[in-house]
């Protein structure tokens, strides 16, 4: 699994990290801000146990992963490259995919998008889009998301730095030692094109001038539930998007028939590096359910 990878894909090329047998079903593991593929270094090597070939790529704009010829970084664009992964990784209709933060923004979108392609989806620490609109302009989130609105203007390429990232963790997941996690996102980040393009995220998502025709079928599709069921966790002590935004009851009303809304304990944004245990183990007994008929 410590082994970089590389592999084209939508006219990108992506470095990955991977983990279990080639023909096993593919598990296709996306992260998000700011973090790296290491982030499923817990997950990846369990799901090669259950016979899947765990597949973590960099995204977009993250090194090693390339910066996209595009310059494409709205939600349509992160589906279609997950689609566009799967193809270069021979998947089959027994897919699931799995994302954190960004990462689950284009796993909803790329189960809409070819919902053939997914077995079963897996999205952590970013409800889904309704969801998340409900309560973003409550106020105690409005002060989480104070990123959000400094990465739209012109001091963000200044105030991205090592610190920035760390203070980030520290907010989001209170009492978790990221050090680690910290280094690994930096060596995504270090680069001034690739913290470009990790900006590139957050302006494209409010400012549709930014989005591509060729992604606009994929871009509808990440504003829809799809129909593919998801198992959506979020952890208790978030601090980054509210446990109240991420309310179950709330959630449920914007996910699939078959879907589950969880609230992991003692984790923050980050869950699946502070509980280990137990996201994993929802992961995959949600894996081992076969859909409804």
């Amino acid at each position: 699994m410590g082994d970089i990878h590389r592999v084209t894909a939508n006219d990108v090329e992506f470095a990955y990290l991977e983990a279990g047998p080639d023909d096993g079903p593919l598990a296709l593991c996306l992260h998000g801000f700011p973090d790296s593929a290491h982030t499923w270094r817990h997950l990846l090597p369990e799901l090669a146990d259950a016979g899947y070939h765990a597949v973590a790529p960099f995204q977009r704009g993250y090194a090693p992963t390339a910066i996209p010829a595009d310059g494409a970084y709205q939600t349509g664009a992160l589906a279609t490259d997950a689609v566009a992964l799967h193809q270069a990784f021979g998947g089959r209709d027994d897919a699931v995919v799995l994302g954190h933060d960004w990462g689950a923004a284009a796993a909803f979108g790329a189960a809409t998008l070819e919902p053939g392609r997914w077995r079963r989806v897996v999205t952590l620490a970013l409800p889904p889009l309704g969801a998340m609109m409900t309560r973003f302009f409550d106020y105690d989130q409005l002060k989480r998301s104070f990123y959000v609105f400094l990465f739209q203007t012109q001091l963000a390429e200044h105030a991205l730095d090592r610190d920035l990232v760390a203070a980030l963790w520290a907010d989001w997941s209170p009492g978790h030692d990221a050090a680690q996690d910290v280094e690994y996102a930096w060596e995504c980040l270090a680069e001034p094109q690739h913290r470009a393009a990790a900006l590139g995220y957050y302006r494209a998502r409010l400012d549709a001038s930014l989005h591509q025709e060729r992604y606009a079928d994929a871009q509808a599709a990440t504003n829809k539930a799809g129909g593919t069921p998801v198992l959506y966790l979020h952890g208790a002590d978030d601090g980054c998007i509210g446990a109240e935004v991420a309310e179950p009851g709330l959630v449920m009303k914007h996910l699939p028939p078959g879907s589950r809304a969880e609230i992991v304990p003692d984790a923050g944004h980050f869950l699946h590096l502070e509980n280990p245990s137990d996201v994993n183990a929802r992961v995959l007994e949600w894996l081992r359910v076969e859909p409804p008929a």
